[in-house]
């Protein structure tokens, strides 16, 4: 313990030493700035002032020059005053020009427009001795020749300070006069000095000895001065340039500056040394961390459970990526989130919330193993959990929050929805099973009362045919014979038929090949038709029978096919009978039969026969259709949920498809196909011609007319 608190204050105390230098090095790097700002501000002001300089001695030599063109061609007193006055429009330092002769006599003038006349309260003969001195000289030197500057006082109670020039004009070897040019100091440094540099800095004119003559530019005041002089060497007269400017600059020895630059960057080096090793140390640690972070979110990432962590207000801290895809939605758009989450249903979020509440109270400890919750994805599709939530506990034994394992049970539950199914259709086949040993049961024991039957009723036609022949007519009416005759036929059809019922009944549970044959769909209408009239003239309903002209024959077990249509009736039948109050068109149950608009279902080149049972009921709910043809599901109290999955597996054992749909604007439309019969001897969609009909006819057969 005592070795790890050295280790903490020996790295404080080497990061409070680090701190030390590293502001002992900005304050020693200030200082140096603001010296080499310093030196920086100086060397810039003596460009300025030589730059100053440079520029007066060029002006002043090409005003000179200007002055000796005043007299090129040797103009009148007028004219030269009227050059003069543009001249002096033209150089506002510049006061007067005046145009003398050889003896100094003024022979012509002009002042400033600019200002006042500066000689109109002194005159000029304060200065005419140093003029005359000026012009001496200058006669001598063959050139310009400068005056001391003076003072000269004003009407406004100030005064100028001001310089002449005395340029000598001489055309040969001749002396003509002189040309005199009272310049203004004020005006020179004015006109004659740059615009920037007097708007950042103070520009005067001294004397050597340091008298201030003319002065212009912004004066400011600091704590340090910058002051740069230039002589201004003139013909005559010596002028002194000064500018000053004002900067704020500190002062140290330069001695010390480096004492101290070097003592500093020794100690920063020896600190630095010693970060390092502490930083490798660090670094190492932090690798070691690192590591073990990046092995548990490995193992976190790798998880197929859903983790997700909450802290005590309910509010998301931390989802692993299983958790994100199970629900669909990203870390971003889940963490901090409280109630409702985003993944609830709406429909749910209420309960869930109250839950939550009860949880995040303390009230209620989650079971451990578990309880199943239903979660909505972000595509708004619904799926179950498995949730298994226990208190989040951090290293000093608080808790922090709740820790949740996800499980999508949805393929869980599919397999178990897959068993049951199964189940059920295992129990359907069972009591299918139970259903055909009862139906060749009943094969075996009716087939001889049945046969009995049909013995019987042909037994009683012959004999009443043979005392028709040989009884008189008073003996027994014709008409009651005939009638007698009819019905016994009648017996023997009907027993004959349900005899074959029975043998297809019994082919089919034992699956075998049935006897097909070449059937007009006519035939198969008319088949049906005595027993369907029989029961729709009992529950008054009208049949309708709607046949397509010439159409092929179909290849189909008769029998079977006939039960089909004559279940499809009836059922029809009897949803038009359940109706309390009748449809518009009355109760009408259409059988028609045509040739299929489409080859979907198409295994022969000859094509299908579409048979079609349509009734105005009620129609099928959407609950009902899907579990129409489902073995044992019926809608009636009294029936066993048999017919239409028996009729849908005899269409299709012929090849065919059975379906329905909504009849418009109410009831329901049965629908089936039969394949066309192929003679060998005839190309393909070419029927029989003793059973194809000759013109397309429409039969209604009314419940008084059966």
């Amino acid at each position: 313990m005592t070795a790890r608190l050295l280790r903490y204050w020996n790295r404080w105390a080497l990061w409070i030493l680090l701190v030390t230098l590293v502001l002992s090095l900005l304050v020693t790097l200030v200082w140096l700035a603001g010296r080499y700002e310093a030196s920086q501000v100086q060397n810039k002001l003596d460009r300025d002032n030589s730059d100053a300089v440079s520029d007066i001695r060029a002006a002043l030599n090409h005003n000179v020059q200007s002055l000796q063109a005043l007299h090129a061609d040797n103009p009148t007193r007028a004219a030269w005053a009227d050059e003069a006055n543009d001249l002096l429009r033209e150089h506002r330092e510049w006061v007067r020009l005046e145009w003398r002769d050889a003896s100094l006599a003024p022979l012509a003038f002009a002042d400033s427009p600019f200002r006042p006349p500066v000689f109109e309260r002194m005159g000029r003969d304060n200065s005419q001795s140093d003029t005359a001195l000026a012009c001496a000289s200058a006669r001598r030197q063959s050139g310009p020749y400068y005056t001391r500057s003076y003072f000269v006082p004003q009407h406004d109670g100030l005064g100028l300070e001001v310089m002449d020039l005395c340029l000598p004009l001489i055309t040969g070897s001749k002396l003509n006069g002189y040309l005199v040019a009272s310049y203004s100091l004020q005006e020179v440094l004015a006109s004659l000095v740059g615009k920037q540099l007097t708007r950042s800095q103070e520009v005067s004119f001294t004397e050597v000895d340091g008298t201030r003559l003319a002065m212009n530019g912004l004066a400011r005041r600091s704590t340090r001065v910058f002051t740069s002089q230039q002589l201004v060497d003139l013909p005559g007269f010596t002028l002194v340039l000064r500018m000053d400017s004002w900067r704020s600059a500190p002062d140290i020895f330069p001695n010390v500056l480096t004492a101290l630059v070097t003592a500093m960057s020794i100690a920063l080096v020896s600190v630095l040394t010693l970060l390092a090793r502490d930083m490798r140390r660090r670094l190492k640690a932090e690798r070691d961390l690192a590591d073990a972070l990046a092995f548990r979110k490995a193992m976190e990432d790798s998880l197929v459970t859903g983790l997700r962590a909450r802290d005590l207000m309910g509010r998301i801290t931390y989802v692993n990526p299983a958790f994100c895809e199970m629900v669909g939605f990203g870390p971003e758009e889940l963490l901090g989130h409280s109630v409702p989450a985003p993944y609830w249903p709406p429909e749910l979020a209420g309960e869930y919330q109250k839950r939550q509440e009860v949880r995040l109270a303390g009230q209620h400890a989650p079971p451990r193993e578990g309880y199943e919750s239903v979660f909505m994805r972000k595509d708004g599709s619904r799926f179950p959990v498995l949730i298994i939530e226990a208190p989040l506990i951090n290293a000093q034994g608080a808790q922090t929050g709740w820790m949740s394992a996800f499980l999508d049970v949805s393929e869980q539950r599919r397999i178990e929805e897959m068993s049951r199914a199964s189940q059920e259709r295992l129990q359907a086949t069972a009591r299918l099973a139970t259903v055909g040993e009862m139906a060749s049961l009943l094969s075996h024991e009716l087939n001889q009362p049945l046969a009995a039957i049909s013995s019987y009723a042909t037994g009683s036609i012959n004999m009443l045919r043979a005392h028709a022949d040989h009884a008189s007519a008073s003996q027994l009416d014709v008409e009651t014979s005939d009638d007698l005759e009819m019905a016994m036929r009648r017996i023997a059809e009907q027993a004959e038929r349900a005899g074959k019922v029975i043998k297809s009944v019994h082919d089919f549970v034992r699956r075998r090949d049935q006897a097909r044959e070449p059937i007009a769909p006519q035939a198969l209408m008319d088949a049906i038709m005595p027993l369907v009239s029989l029961q729709a003239r009992k529950l008054r309903v009208e049949i309708q029978t709607r046949i397509e002209p010439r159409l092929p024959a179909v290849m189909c077990d008769r029998t079977m096919v006939e039960q089909v249509l004559l279940n499809l009736a009836r059922n029809a039948m009897q949803a038009m009978a359940g109706e309390e109050h009748a449809p518009a068109g009355g109760r009408i149950v259409v059988l028609q039969a045509r040739r299929s608009p489409t080859s979907e279902r198409t295994a022969q080149s000859a094509g299908w026969v579409e048979f079609a049972v349509v009734d105005w009921g009620p129609g099928i709910t959407e609950e009902v259709s899907r579990q129409l043809f489902t073995p044992f599901f019926t809608t009636k109290l009294e029936g066993m949920g048999l017919g239409l999955s028996l009729c849908r597996t005899v269409v299709e054992q012929h090849g065919g498809f059975l379906g329905f749909e909504p009849n418009q604007p109410r009831g329901t439309i049965f629908r089936f196909t039969l394949p066309v019969w192929q003679s060998p001897d005839t190309a393909p969609h070419t029927a029989l011609p003793s059973l194809t009909q000759a013109d397309s006819h429409s039969t209604s057969h009314h419940a008084a007319n059966p």
